[in-house]
């Protein structure tokens, strides 16, 4: 198992059902407890647990949940409890039944990691890094590591699964023994983030959440979060040249004045900052292209951000993670054969992937904010999504609403 962030983590908890043993390699060296590390450079801005990502740690780590909301995380309808702002106009808070959680990455991925630590057949390396695989002209058969400080060894694995995210180096560990890269698919959001904790006074506000996404006439846009601690996470985000929030401590807070909906920039004017604003420039968003390979090598798997890496403004990266660990679980348990990265029903798999990123922006491309190839049509016309939400915005919260999950 290569990488031991969430999609690692996950991956070797369903592995741990059907291998011997799992050991899992990480170049970070990995934190005791809920703390931000190298590995994860996005871990300090603002994070949420979507439905099905929810529904999935509750399988796989019955009363996980349990944990972090005893440590502070705050479990929500995603609807009723958060406040979404999609144009200009507020959506209705009416009950969805999509239980979510509001709670930071790193106490997430601490919880996770310490579950799965917890299993007998399962051993985290961290200080380790891939440089590798290992191939006997059918399958890869290992990979190779070098632990810090020291020298370069092999590592014999019935299956590898590649889980090192945004700059894994598979695609070059093909080339490297004989195989295509995959074609990508790469758009770059020219997103920047500037996020900051404020002090949260629980029962202050009616909401556990606050988002209002960026659209073409306002490319910016804000997130508060609440989370563990007694703290909103705030993320403040602008798209394309010239919009990006202020990192000054003493602006930061004046930004959310020109958002459509007042009631961030009222919490932000009366809550204490915990910290300084943190920058972030968001990376491209790619897309491999495995499915489409003819020729791949059997005993290797990909999986998370080593497939496909997300906008990390839609909050979608854990919940796929999760879900495509129940994927290989379900493939593990049709058999290990034919668990080629290339074989049919991996490519099947794969499908994962490519719904969830049909929900990616396609308005920044279509208006030259952000940079990549033309985006096939989505599944819901945009003109279509709009309407709807204007429509959803305009209805009252009465009245009956049924949600799919």
């Amino acid at each position: 198992m290569l990488g031991a962030s969430m999609a690692g983590l996950l991956a070797a908890r369903v592995l741990s059902e059907s291998f011997a043993n799992v050991t899992i390699f990480d170049r970070d060296t990995l934190p005791a407890g809920a703390a931000n590390r190298k590995g994860v450079p996005q871990g300090e801005h603002s994070h949420g647990l979507l439905a099905r990502g929810r529904q999935v740690l509750e399988e796989l780590f019955p009363g996980l949940v349990a944990e972090l909301t005893a440590q502070g995380g705050i479990p929500v309808d995603i609807m009723r409890d958060c406040v979404w702002i999609q144009g200009d106009r507020p959506m209705p808070r009416v009950a969805s039944g999509l239980a979510g959680l509001c709670v930071s990455r790193p106490a997430i991925e601490a919880g996770v990691r310490r579950r799965v630590l917890a299993l007998p057949n399962v051993v985290v390396l961290d200080g380790h890094e891939a440089t590798g695989l290992l191939f006997d002209g059918v399958r890869v058969t290992g990979a190779q590591v070098l632990p810090a400080g020291g020298t370069v060894h092999d590592v014999a694995a019935d299956l590898v699964v590649d889980a090192t995210g945004r700059g894994n180096r598979g695609p070059t560990w093909l080339a490297a023994i004989g195989f295509d890269r995959p074609a990508e698919d790469r758009v770059d959001p020219l997103t920047v983030y500037v996020s900051r904790d404020y002090r949260r006074v629980p029962g202050q506000e009616d909401f556990a959440a606050i988002i209002t996404s960026p659209n073409p006439a306002r490319p910016f846009g804000a997130v508060a979060i609440a989370a563990e601690g007694d703290r909103w996470m705030v993320t403040l985000l602008g798209v394309g040249s010239g919009q990006a929030p202020p990192s000054d401590p003493d602006t930061y807070a004046d930004f959310t004045a020109n958002l459509p909906d007042p009631r961030l920039h009222e919490l932000l004017s009366t809550a204490e900052p915990l910290g300084p604003p943190m920058r972030m420039r968001l990376p491209a968003s790619v897309r491999r292209r495995y499915e489409r390979m003819t020729r791949l090598p059997d005993g290797l798997v990909s999986i998370g951000d080593a497939i496909c890496s997300f906008n990390p403004a839609y909050g979608q990266g854990m919940t796929v993670a999760a879900a495509e660990a129940m994927e290989l679980r379900d493939a593990l348990r049709a058999g290990r054969a034919g668990l080629p990265a290339g074989s049919t029903r991996r490519r099947r798999r794969s499908s994962t992937c490519r719904g969830t990123s049909r929900s990616a922006p396609t308005w920044p491309t279509r208006r030259s904010r952000a940079s990549g190839p033309a985006r096939p049509a989505s599944s819901t016309p945009t003109w279509r999504r709009s309407r709807s939400r204007r429509r959803a915005a305009r209805r009252s919260g009465g009245g009956s609403w049924r949600w799919r999950t």
